[in-house]
């Protein structure tokens, strides 16, 4: 009797799991977004002044593979700004010795001290913000690059033509991450998977949709919009500072746009398990809004309809019940068939997208440890800097 019930049970709970993945499969907005790549196609309509932004904290190793990238661009009127965040690695010296190999312009500013309640990327952002608004000219654009980003060469010409083809005020691109060692092939693209749960791509662009997103590595924005949404000092404390600068354009009713193209990459590694670690768990509970009591919730959704499959097949076998077996094997395989485009995008065998189950059960475990270290008073970490908790 009771074996029975178990069974009953594991059937239950094992149509619920493929239920879920195919409801999914009926949400476009959450499919692939296989017609948001970034396309080349030559210059922009009409001409554009350009400044690039790269802000930088001890960034020498990533410099050298991506600055001359921003300095080749085969676009008129454009100037290059890194806005130095207290390195201490020679970040500055190096970024003059770059631009001078390749003959590139890059003006170098050396930020003050981050101000309490700043988050650093932001402060230099702000630092950088107010060197291009002081120097005279306004460019009509801001190019937002990250250290680790590198571009093609039409990589200003053809954001700036999505956005003018569209009538954009930010146009974003979710680089392609680094996925060589096996916990990056097993990690990030779920990471991005996830990411376009949360915030469809497809919805960003709608106005008429609350959602609003931006991949912070490669950012472009009108100036006068940003000027007019309050700069960067509009969200000087924000960790998760490409979401807010989305939301806060947005709730100026500026127009978005969000997606992908895999020329744009990030040459950034991440080598171990620990180093992703570090990098999910920093922002984890900050995405949660810093609220405890979500954290049993979604650790409990991952388990269930994420890791679930493959533990509900194991124990269908053990219960010798084919129904639960075959309502596992199924949600299993469509999980892979959710997942394969974004492995795919990032140069990961198709095997690595039946994995999504262990990569789920390391994400609820890198959510439950970033509420555990703001619970311990131990805040967000990054480069060097602790950023408090949720207090």
């Amino acid at each position: 009797m009771l074996s029975s019930f178990v069974v009953l049970v594991g059937a239950v709970l094992g149509a619920v799991v493929l239920g879920f993945w195919l409801l999914l499969l009926t949400d476009r907005s959450r499919a692939w977004p296989r017609e948001l790549f970034l396309r080349h196609s030559g210059p922009p309509r009409f001409e554009s002044s350009v400044a690039v932004l790269v802000p930088a904290r001890d960034e020498a190793a990533m410099l050298p593979l991506t600055l001359p990238s921003l300095l080749n661009q085969d676009f008129g009127r454009y100037e290059v700004v890194v806005a130095d965040d207290g390195s201490s690695d020679g970040t500055a010296e190096l970024a003059m010795g770059l631009a001078e190999e390749t003959a590139g312009s890059v003006a170098v500013v050396i930020c003050a001290p981050k101000p309490t309640g700043w988050a650093g990327k932001v402060h230099a952002q702000q630092c950088g913000l107010d060197a291009i608004l002081g120097s005279g000219a306004v460019p009509e654009w801001m190019l937002l690059s990250d250290a680790d980003i590198r571009h093609p060469d039409d990589s200003l010409s053809s954001l700036i033509a999505q956005a003018q083809r569209g009538g954009y005020d930010m146009v974003s691109v979710m680089a392609r991450l680094h996925a060589g060692s096996f916990w990056e092939r097993l990690l990030i693209p779920p990471f991005v998977f996830f990411f376009n749960l949360l915030y469809p791509f497809r919805s960003v662009r709608h106005r008429s949709s609350e959602v609003a997103a931006a991949a912070g590595g490669c950012v472009l924005v009108r100036t006068a919009a940003l000027v007019e949404a309050g700069g960067f000092a509009a969200i000087q404390g924000e960790l998760i500072d490409d979401v807010a600068l989305a939301r806060l354009l947005k709730s100026h009713h500026r127009q978005l746009w969000l997606g992908f193209d895999p020329q744009i990459e990030s040459v950034r590694p991440y080598r171990s398990l620990a180093e992703l670690w570090d990098m999910v768990a920093r922002s984890a509970f900050v995405q949660l809004g810093y609220r405890y009591w979500l954290v049993p919730p979604v650790a409990l959704g991952l388990a269930i309809f994420f890791v679930g499959p493959p533990v509900l097949a194991l124990a269908g076998f053990a219960a010798h019940s084919a129904i639960i077996v075959l309502l596992s094997l199924a949600a299993w395989l469509l999980q892979a068939f959710h997942l394969y485009p974004y492995g795919r995008h990032h140069r990961v065998p198709a095997a690595y997208s039946f994995l999504l189950p262990l990569a789920s059960a390391f994400y609820a475990a890198m959510t439950v440890s970033s509420a555990w270290r703001h619970l311990l008073r131990q805040g967000s970490r990054w480069k060097e800097r602790d950023y408090g908790s949720s207090e």
